[in-house]
């Protein structure tokens, strides 16, 4: 008789839950359709699958803990493993390892109860995809890049570097195929799924493919016209030409200096938001001119409005 602790390769003191991993663990490397010709390993998932069915219910494993191979005899559970079962009823391996298993085919009670091999065998199962979440910067945002996300599997960790398209929007999911969780029996590997988050930037923002910018301007500036330098996505500024008499509000633009499409790569466009910034301070004669000039250029802007 086989000590179902030691066959298990697990302490007396096991959980539940590390009883049931040794199995899996055992039937996988064991199992009649990974080692169809061996004998032994045959054996070897025999005497693991006996064992479960013992130490994976609680009141089987209290009798054996207490009478040893006995527990059969004792209240009212004896019968062999794989004939009729009490308890539980026979162990379903699709519980374990997510489907196509059935003792019912492993196992037989005819000619001894002996092993019979599989009449079925598992189906390949794709593996499972894994999400993880980053967090790009806004340029990368609109002119790509890559970016390196760690993965922890078990006590590996494997360092991936991941290509950021042009134009990727906040939200956006990339997809690296295969790089999931391993296939089982000969299934697909999973998909590593990644959700990408933009950080804000300082002045831009976006608004579809466009990019928008405030320009503040003196009244002055506004008033007479002007030449400023504002910054492009590119990250070269170009001098822009303020007409004169440019209201607070108005939007120039800068054609193709957008996000590019992931669809059609046609770039959108920047504006540049026009903000007035009358002074806040004024000496007596800024005022007293301020003064005339308003009744110099007398206006209504209102006038008509509402």
């Amino acid at each position: 008789m086989h000590d179902y602790y030691k066959t298990r390769g697990v302490p007396r003191t096991a959980t539940r839950e590390e009883i049931r991993k040794a199995y899996k663990k055992i039937a996988r490397e064991s199992h009649p359709d990974v080692k169809p010709d061996d004998k032994a390993a045959a054996e070897r998932f025999k005497q693991a699958t006996e064992a479960y069915e013992v130490l994976g219910d609680a009141d089987k494993r209290k009798q054996y803990d207490q009478f040893g191979q006995a527990y059969r005899h004792a209240g009212g559970t004896g019968g062999s493993p794989f004939g009729q079962r009490g308890g539980t009823g026979p162990i379903d391996l699709g519980d374990l390892f997510g489907g196509g298993f059935d003792l019912g085919d492993l196992f037989g009670g005819g000619g001894g109860g002996g092993f019979r091999g599989a009449q079925r065998g598992p189906q390949p199962m794709r593996g499972t995809d894994i999400r993880a979440v980053i967090q790009v910067p806004f340029h990368t945002s609109a002119a790509g890049g890559t970016h390196e996300i760690t993965l922890q599997r078990g006590s590996d960790v494997e360092k991936l570097e991941v290509r950021i398209p042009a134009g990727i929007k906040p939200g956006g999911t990339l997809r690296l195929s295969g790089k999931g969780e391993a296939g089982q029996y000969g299934g697909p590997d999973g998909d590593l799924l990644v959700s990408v988050n933009v950080a804000p930037h300082p002045y831009f923002r976006r608004e579809g493919n466009d990019v928008l910018v405030d320009v503040p301007l003196t009244l002055a500036e506004a008033t007479l016209g002007a030449k400023v330098d504002v910054p492009t996505l590119s990250g070269q500024e170009v001098t822009l030409t303020i007409p004169p008499g440019t209201p607070s509000g108005a939007k120039l633009r800068l054609k193709g200096q957008g996000f590019p499409d992931q669809k059609t790569k046609q770039a959108g466009d920047q504006f540049l938001v026009i903000k007035i910034v009358p002074p806040r301070d004024l000496s007596d004669k800024a005022r007293e001119l301020l003064q005339q000039f308003a009744s110099e250029v007398p206006q209504s802007p209102r006038k008509g409005l509402w």
